[in-house]
Formats: C-alpha cells, structure tokens, sequence
C-alpha cells in the first residue's frame, strides 16, 4: 500500500519500522519540528525523524495541517491510507478524508477506555489491571473512531516507559495485520458506555501526597516513570523516587502521613498478607507512612545526581527517623 507515516516519539517508531519490514511504500513521513534540547539548547529532531531519514524516507515537519497548502501537498501523495502513531497534531476533515482507506490510528488503550493524550500514565494511576492498542479509524472526535481490532496485555508491575515500549511493539504488529486484510474489514463503532478521558499530565502530579493511600503512590511512581518523574522535597531538596514497593497493611501507633520511619519501629503486624524479613535489623530499612500503610522508595534520584539506591541518598542526605517528608 502508498502510505504516509505520521508519529513522532520512541512509542511511534516500531511502527514506522513495520510498515517498511511489511513491504508497503512510505513515501512520507509526517513528524513534529525539532525541538531544542539538553543543555545545550540546540534543535534535536524526534525519534521519528532520525528513524526515517535512515531509511531514506522524505520528511515533511510542518507547524500545523490547518493551512490550503499543507492540506494540498498532503492529498497529492495520493495515498492508500494515512498511518498515525502520537503525531502530536490534531488532523483537519480534509486531512482525515484524502487516503482512500482514510486515516488509521494505533492508540494505546483498550477503546473507548481512556481516550486522549497519555492513556497508559492514567491506565497505570487508575490501576487497572490490564490495557491494549486500539487500531482506529480517525474520524472529527477525539478517539471517538470505530475500532478495526484490538489487542490486550496486563499492566502488572511495569512502569509507563516499559508499559509504553511493550504496546508500541503490539500496536505496531496488529497495525501490520489489519493494513493485509483491510479489504474486507469493517470497523465496529465504540460502545458509548466506558469511555473516560485521559487528561494530558500535568507536572504538580508528580509530587508525592503521602496522605494518601501507599498502593496509590506506588502506582504514581510508576506511571511517572520516566517522565515527569514522582518526587518528595525535602529541606528545600527534590527527591525523584523512580522505584518503590507499598506496603500495604502495616498499622502504627500515631501513624503521620510524610513520616520517615525505620521499619523496625513501625509496630507492624502481618495480618493482611505482609511480612516482616526475619533478619531484619534496626536502621537496615527505612519507609514513609502514607495515609494507609507504607512507601518504600527502592531507587531516587536527587538534583543533579545519578539514580541510585534509596538507602545510598539517605546517608547522603542524613536523614533522620520521625523526619517529615513533603
């Protein structure tokens, strides 16, 4: 098939490498304009740039698809169909309608779960116990478009980067097997009930509210990793927290939200499930106590540094037990 790529981050790039392994004529790629990056500040094309141009595919990087002449250049590829992965643009009806088999989109939800721009981020905070891709068909709306196919992972412990990765690779494999038979596809309309809407991430989100539930702050870290990353201040100081593991049931006497605590001094009990290592020893384990139960940070990152263990930033920073935390 003559197709036109549109897509523009990492999530975007299996895909674009399908459609060329499948044999179909990229004739263009659609992508957003470098941006400037690092410190530096110098232009930096997208993943989907770099990836295109070494495989000797035009690359067309226009502000916006709302422009006559931007919508002429477009028609005349003369396209079979229009592939989208996180393009980053909204697409105009005249855009929507040029390829013959119209615009087909790779959506990285279980449709019409979660439309918009970071369904798995919010899939993750949510925590639902598993998400897909959605191959649609783009019509006006947002995600609103009737699915061709659909295909579903569990969600388990991974992180929104690894989540990310995982379902680029899906999406990019059902893309490739819905362009063979689209034919004889018909794509079914989306049930109007179970629809949410997953809100772009905003960077307060990130801060770690430790009166809230601990099973709520692990799923925060994870679905912030690696951007914009899950973080707690302390004397001033941001802490990135990019692993940790909730403790879920463990009760204390006096429990404050945002309190560090060594383990051992938790008055912890194990009735609900959680157990306390046996060889476990005074100072070897600290948490922070959260509305409901504990926060272990596993791996953080403090400014400027290197991510590294937990413990490693607690000496650094000398960190004291009953310390609050914000």
């Amino acid at each position: 098939m003559r197709i036109a790529f549109m897509g523009t981050p990492d999530f975007a790039v299996p895909t674009l490498d399908a459609l060329i392994e499948a044999g179909h004529e990229v004739v263009a790629v659609y992508t957003q304009p470098p941006r400037r990056a690092g410190r530096g500040k110098a232009l930096s094309p997208s993943p989907v740039q770099r990836r295109a141009e070494a495989a000797g595919i035009e690359v067309r990087t226009p502000t916006s698809l709302r422009g006559v002449d931007a919508q002429a250049a477009f028609a005349a590829l003369d396209l079979d169909a229009a592939v989208v992965a996180a393009y980053g643009q909204i697409l105009p009806a005249p855009v929507l309608v040029a390829p013959r088999h119209g615009c087909l989109n790779v959506h990285a939800s279980l449709l019409p779960r979660w439309r918009g721009a970071a369904p798995v981020q919010r899939a993750i905070l949510a925590g639902d116990t598993h998400t897909g891709v959605s191959i649609m068909a783009m019509e006006k709306g947002l995600d609103t478009g009737p699915v061709f196919a659909r295909r579903r992972t569990w969600i388990g412990c991974r992180t929104a980067g690894e989540l990310s990765a995982a379902l680029a690779e899906i999406g990019a494999e059902l893309m490739v097997e819905v362009l063979a038979k689209i034919d004889v596809m018909t794509p079914v309309p989306q049930p109007a009930e179970g629809a949410t809407y997953a809100a772009k991430i905003e960077k307060g989100e990130a801060r770690l509210d430790f009166t809230r539930s601990a099973a709520e702050l692990e799923r925060q870290v994870r679905a912030f990793n690696p951007a914009p990353g899950a973080f707690f201040e302390l004397a001033g100081e941001r802490v990135r927290v990019l692993q940790a593991s909730a403790i879920r049931r463990w009760d204390r006497i006096h429990q404050i939200p945002g309190e560090f605590v060594d383990l051992m001094d938790a008055q912890c009990d194990s009735r609900n499930g959680a157990v306390i290592p046996a060889n476990l020893k005074r100072g070897e384990i600290f948490v922070i106590s959260c509305g409901e139960g504990y926060l272990e940070p596993l791996t953080v990152q403090r400014a400027g540094r290197q991510a590294m263990p937990a413990w490693e930033a607690y000496l650094g920073m000398r960190i004291e037990p009953g310390t609050i935390l914000s």
